[in-house]
Protein backbone atom coordinates (compact mmCIF):
# COMPACT_ATOMS: atom_id res chain seq x y z
CA UNK A 1 0.00 0.00 0.00
CA UNK A 2 2.84 2.42 0.75
CA UNK A 3 4.15 1.98 -2.80
CA UNK A 4 0.79 2.95 -4.29
CA UNK A 5 0.68 6.16 -2.25
CA UNK A 6 4.28 6.92 -3.25
CA UNK A 7 3.49 6.48 -6.95
CA UNK A 8 0.52 8.84 -6.70
CA UNK A 9 2.54 11.63 -5.06
CA UNK A 10 3.02 14.76 -7.11
CA UNK A 11 6.59 15.47 -8.21
CA UNK A 12 7.71 19.10 -8.19
CA UNK A 13 11.06 20.54 -9.23
CA UNK A 14 12.95 23.40 -7.61
CA UNK A 15 14.22 26.16 -9.88
CA UNK A 16 17.72 24.85 -9.30
CA UNK A 17 16.67 21.33 -10.33
CA UNK A 18 15.04 22.58 -13.54
CA UNK A 19 18.18 24.52 -14.45
CA UNK A 20 20.42 21.53 -13.75
CA UNK A 21 18.22 19.15 -15.76
CA UNK A 22 18.43 21.42 -18.79
CA UNK A 23 22.17 21.99 -18.44
CA UNK A 24 22.86 18.27 -17.95
CA UNK A 25 20.34 17.10 -20.58
CA UNK A 26 18.44 14.95 -18.07
CA UNK A 27 14.83 14.13 -18.96
CA UNK A 28 12.07 14.39 -16.34
CA UNK A 29 10.90 10.87 -17.17
CA UNK A 30 14.34 9.60 -16.11
CA UNK A 31 13.94 11.43 -12.79
CA UNK A 32 10.51 9.89 -12.22
CA UNK A 33 11.75 6.39 -13.09
CA UNK A 34 14.72 6.79 -10.77
CA UNK A 35 12.54 7.88 -7.86
CA UNK A 36 9.92 5.18 -8.44
CA UNK A 37 12.25 2.30 -9.35
CA UNK A 38 15.71 3.00 -7.92
CA UNK A 39 18.58 0.54 -8.20
CA UNK A 40 19.69 1.88 -4.83
CA UNK A 41 18.08 4.37 -2.42
CA UNK A 42 19.02 5.90 0.90
CA UNK A 43 17.38 8.35 3.30
CA UNK A 44 19.72 10.63 5.25
CA UNK A 45 18.13 13.29 7.43
CA UNK A 46 15.35 14.93 5.46
CA UNK A 47 16.89 14.15 2.04
CA UNK A 48 16.37 11.07 -0.10
CA UNK A 49 18.91 9.84 -2.63
CA UNK A 50 17.77 7.58 -5.47
CA UNK A 51 20.25 6.01 -7.88
CA UNK A 52 19.42 4.15 -11.08
CA UNK A 53 21.35 2.86 -14.06
CA UNK A 54 19.96 4.30 -17.29
CA UNK A 55 21.31 3.80 -20.81
CA UNK A 56 24.80 2.96 -19.61
CA UNK A 57 24.93 5.87 -17.15
CA UNK A 58 24.13 6.09 -13.45
CA UNK A 59 21.72 8.85 -12.44
CA UNK A 60 21.50 10.20 -8.90
CA UNK A 61 18.43 12.17 -7.81
CA UNK A 62 18.28 14.16 -4.57
CA UNK A 63 14.81 14.99 -3.27
CA UNK A 64 12.67 15.63 -0.21
CA UNK A 65 9.30 14.13 0.56
CA UNK A 66 6.40 15.77 2.39
CA UNK A 67 2.91 15.84 0.90
CA UNK A 68 4.67 15.76 -2.44
CA UNK A 69 8.13 14.93 -3.81
CA UNK A 70 10.40 17.93 -4.35
CA UNK A 71 13.39 17.26 -6.59
CA UNK A 72 16.40 19.32 -5.47
CA UNK A 73 18.94 18.21 -8.08
CA UNK A 74 19.99 15.33 -10.30
CA UNK A 75 23.27 14.39 -11.93
CA UNK A 76 25.15 11.52 -13.57
CA UNK A 77 27.72 9.84 -11.33
CA UNK A 78 29.35 7.58 -13.91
Amino acid sequence: MAYLVFFLMEIQYTTHAKEQLMARKIMEVWIEETIKYPTYAVHIGYKYYAIRKLNGFTLKVVYTKENYIKVITAYFIS
